[in-house]
């Protein structure tokens, strides 16, 4: 059964720990396995928004298709953005938050001309398939 949660949080130096902090009230609906990885994806995105983004809240919604099968998106009021691909040394500290995503997701995009951001994970076929 899929349930959405939506959260608006207030742009600021806590918005990251507040995220993960949303994504640890759905651990009844998300696999133990997932949580770590959706945190920290949910992190860098979160803390991209506050960096980058426009003024207001930065809301966060997950959608739980089941334990292994999540959809989220950051949204904030940001100018929007392309994504480029990393090309600076992996010793140079900063700028991994989307590379993290397109590594650790299975689908990923950003809606044209915006700063709505978006991933899929999608683990299934271990339970609920």
């Amino acid at each position: 059964m899929s349930s959405t949660v939506t959260i608006d949080i207030p742009r600021d130096a806590r918005a990251p720990r507040q995220a993960r902090r949303a994504i640890e009230r759905l651990d009844d609906r998300i696999a133990p396995d997932v949580v770590p990885d959706l945190k920290l994806l949910v992190s860098e995105l979160i803390t991209n928004s506050v960096k980058y983004g426009g003024e207001g809240e930065v809301t966060l919604k997950v959608d739980c298709a089941g334990p292994h099968r999540l959809r989220v998106e950051v949204i904030d009021q940001g100018a929007g953005f392309v994504p480029v691909a990393r090309d600076r040394p992996a010793t140079e500290v900063g700028g991994w938050g989307l590379h993290l995503v397109q590594t650790l997701s299975d689908r990923w995009g950003v809606y044209e001309g915006s700063t709505h951001v978006w991933f899929e994970i999608d683990r299934a076929g271990r339970d609920e398939r």
